[in-house]
């Protein structure tokens, strides 16, 4: 079983470690973990920072010791037993002798029983300390830390407010799971707007949750966060695919732990353009009350070494520390083009290992991050992308049939405020045959624009002329969609009953 971070930092003391760097966003709750430790082990707790010198809990403060070559000559010369923990010190490693002043401290702290910890958001370890310094990556709050915090608030609002907070179990399961990815401060804000301030509409206050954790996304700068306001019923046919998702939607719940059921890991779209795959993404999003992150993954290349699989990495990060969530890789074999045919020499095996990473994170990723991947090209796709264990499934997205069709007209003309009953839907679902979802849309749209121009409401004869002149893009890229029809006919699940757009 894996060591939580508490257990690793207390072993690594015990092992008379004497450098531990700290990567967190939550120095406080690093700092309140490292006292408890420090008592229990019945030593010394300082802490430094370069506005405050070196102080302590007990009235010990030297502002003197601010200078952070003085700081070091007093550790090393302090005859307690004691934890230093020096905030932001990263900095400083562009001074070498702060680093040399760092690397004569590690002799004489693993003669003592002192330990130096470093906290920052940031890891930023010189080179002539890699093998004397220990990184641990500090959690954000978990379940039980969140729930702690929930009910702590719960009790002190009802005591100062004198009003009853009543959120059944399944509701607040569902707060917490939004909140986590927060840390400690972000989950306390977003709970005292969710519940404290309003206790009365539980759905609304995971989407208050949720408004909370766009900043997260928005300061990473790799991956968008997308607001949505579709659903499933926006999605017209697709039955098969939305039944598989429909069962899925408690699957992120601590009653499906202890039923035994596995996070889901995520689905492979694949079909012609303008057929719902990416409004099933958003869908999905909304279905399952999780946050939608994007990511484009051509825009993940960049121009320097390494620039490209460090942008990669630091999406897949911020995604996990959203988790719970949706991540949708739109239109992935963009981002794969060069891998196949030649290992991606083209880019100098960028591709490749870009690649590689991102099958690496799919085939081992433990955070709860269901990822919907899209494409249209099935010859970009490398087939290791397509072995089942790192999705669970690939869905065919075809064109839609006669009664899908039906079903589109009828959601995007209520979706324009028109009457759909008014309209003869099996003769315009005939005339759209081979049609896209996207396309029978836009059609509405122009007929939409021909009728406003006119000074009319829009009416069948309208809607008829604009798709008497439409020509869909089954026959421009019939021998495109042949292909691709016979390759999912083997190697993917159909989305609908009848697929084909017969």
């Amino acid at each position: 079983m894996k060591r939580s971070q508490q257990e690793e930092i207390d072993i690594l003391v015990r092992a008379r470690c004497p450098l531990i760097y700290v990567v967190s966003w939550e120095e406080s709750r690093v700092e309140d973990f490292l006292k408890r430790t420090a008592f229990e082990m019945n030593k010394a707790l300082y802490f430094w920072s370069v506005t405050k010198g070196l102080f302590n809990d007990k009235g010990f403060s030297d502002t003197s010791l601010a200078d952070p070559k003085a700081v070091l000559t007093h550790i090393d010369n302090n005859r307690e037993e004691a934890f230093f923990v020096l905030r932001d010190f990263h900095p400083y490693w562009e001074d070498p002798k702060i680093v040399r002043g760092v690397r004569d401290l590690v002799a004489p702290l693993k003669a003592s029983y002192k330990t130096v910890f470093l906290i920052s958001p940031k890891m930023a370890v010189p080179l002539e300390l890699e093998k004397d310094m220990t990184v641990v990556d500090y959690d954000l709050p978990q379940k039980g830390d969140l729930n702690v915090l929930f009910e702590e608030m719960v009790t002190a609002s009802q005591q100062v407010s004198h009003f009853q907070v009543n959120i059944p179990p399944e509701d607040k399961e569902k707060l917490i799971q939004a909140a986590l990815g927060m840390t400690l401060n972000e989950a306390e804000t977003a709970f005292a707007r969710a519940v404290v301030i309003d206790s009365q509409v539980p759905s609304e206050d995971v989407a208050i949750v949720l408004e909370e954790k766009k900043q997260i996304v928005r300061k990473s700068r790799v991956l968008e966060y997308y607001d949505t306001s579709d659903n499933i019923s926006h999605v017209g046919g697709l039955d098969y695919l939305k039944d598989w998702v429909r069962k899925r939607t408690a699957a992120f719940s601590d009653r499906a732990r202890d039923f035994g059921l596995p996070e889901p890991k995520g689905v492979l779209l694949l079909g012609i353009q303008g057929c719902g795959k990416s409004l099933t993404c958003k869908a999905i999003s909304s279905l399952w009350q999780l946050p939608l992150l994007r990511l484009d993954m051509g825009s993940i290349f960049g121009s320097y070494i390494g620039q490209s699989e460090e942008n990669l990495r630091k999406a897949i990060k911020t995604a996990e520390t959203v988790a719970p969530c949706v991540l949708w890789l739109d239109e992935i074999e963009k981002g794969l083009s060069g891998v196949q045919g030649g290992g991606g020499t083209s880019d100098s095996g960028t591709s490749s290992r870009v690649f590689s990473t991102l099958l690496t994170w799919l085939q081992e990723k433990v955070k709860p991050v269901f990822v919907t991947a899209t494409a249209n090209n099935i010859r970009s796709l490398p087939p290791e992308l397509l072995r089942k264990g790192r999705l669970d499934e690939i869905f065919f997205v075809d064109l839609p049939s006669h009664n899908e069709r039906r079903d589109i007209f009828q959601i995007h003309l209520r979706r324009k405020n028109r009457q759909p009953e008014n309209f003869q839907l099996d003769v315009l679902a005939q005339m759209t045959r081979g049609f896209s979802g996207a396309e029978i849309e836009q059609s509405i749209v122009s007929a939409l624009y021909n009728a406003f121009f006119k000074g009319e409401d829009l009416t069948q004869a309208e809607l008829a002329h604009v798709l008497s002149e439409s020509v869909p893009l089954s026959k421009t890229m019939k021998e495109q969609i042949d292909e691709l029809r016979e390759w999912a006919s083997s190697r993917a699940r159909p989305a609908s009953m009848n697929q084909g757009g017969q």
